[in-house]
């Protein structure tokens, strides 16, 4: 959340760097196509938890996490998000290597619509005409989606609700959010590590075996999963909350074009349909946000 009434240059540079890198992460993750995306999770993992430490340790924050780790409702509230993220890691990875792109951006664009269907559920927040006709909206697309495609779309779906959930939880860690995003990723560590060991010991992983673009491409999961998020929280504290709400189609919008116009995935009747209305319902939250930070100016 922004800690400003007002915009600023850095920040505004700050977080589109950061949407725009997260945009631009299925062209990498379209190289390591070949490996299984629970190893790729794995490698985000084990290899952003030093690049974050370090950015703890320099910037003087490890008291707060010192305090985080001797707290087991903090630990328990940690592998809840968690459990979120990876869910939406490994879903997002499979996603790209299957062709499914698309789907990825739909999730991410319904994703800021379910928040605040989420917020009125479990929260009460109070929704505008707007807000509730902008939830319609996507909810009708993704009906057009499964009576035309005959399924419904398990990508975009399991997209939106790892991460709505992910950041609904988030809210909930009383933590700063490098701190929070080394917890998670720490107690994530445990698991992955042994699982990339596993892997090696049978001779089934990419990493150190196979070509050694891959294993670069594997240890440099730690910087494309850990510089978008520190850049990220960084400009988030630089901007107006209804500034970071509007960037934010940023990275769905890049996802979109490099699956149409460089991953070559199908456009078909059914998205001309979905796609359209998504971006309708997107216009009706933005101009709602836009007049609540009025209000509260």
């Amino acid at each position: 959340m922004a800690n400003t009434s007002d915009d600023t240059p850095a920040g505004f540079a700050y977080a589109v760097s950061a949407y725009a890198l997260w945009g631009g992460l299925p062209i990498y993750l379209k190289a390591l196509a070949h490996v299984p995306a629970m190893e790729i999770v794995a490698h985000r993992v084990i290899w952003s938890l030093p690049i974050i430490g370090l950015l703890i340790l320099i910037t003087g924050r490890t008291a707060d996490l010192k305090a985080a780790l001797r707290s087991p409702r903090m630990l328990g509230m940690a592998a809840i998000t968690a459990l979120f993220v990876s869910i939406n890691w490994g879903v997002y990875i499979w996603a790209i290597a299957h062709d499914r792109a698309l789907d990825g951006a739909l999730g991410y664009y319904i994703n800021p619509l379910f928040s605040v269907f989420l917020g009125a559920v479990l929260l009460g927040e109070r929704l505008s005409r707007l807000q509730w006709a902008a939830v319609a909206l996507a909810a009708l697309a993704v009906l057009v989606l499964t009576v035309e495609e005959g399924r419904l779309p398990w990508v975009a779906l399991a997209l939106m609700l790892s991460w709505g959930g992910y950041a609904f939880c988030k809210r909930k860690l009383p933590i700063g959010p490098n701190q929070g995003f080394f917890l998670e990723v720490a107690i994530l560590c445990v698991p992955a590590l042994a699982y990339v060991l596993w892997l090696g010991a049978t001779r089934q992983g990419q990493f150190l075996a196979g070509d050694a673009l891959d294993t670069w491409l594997l240890l440099g999961c730690g910087l494309v999963t850990a510089i978008p998020l520190i850049l990220y929280v960084n400009g988030a504290k630089l901007l107006r909350l209804s500034t970071i709400g509007i960037l934010q189609y940023i990275a769905p919008t890049l996802i979109f074009l490099v699956a149409v116009f460089l991953f070559r995935e199908p456009f078909g009747p059914a998205r001309m349909i979905a796609f359209p209305m998504i971006w309708a319902a997107l216009v009706l939250y933005s101009v709602a946000l836009f007049r609540q930070s009025r209000k509260v100016a």
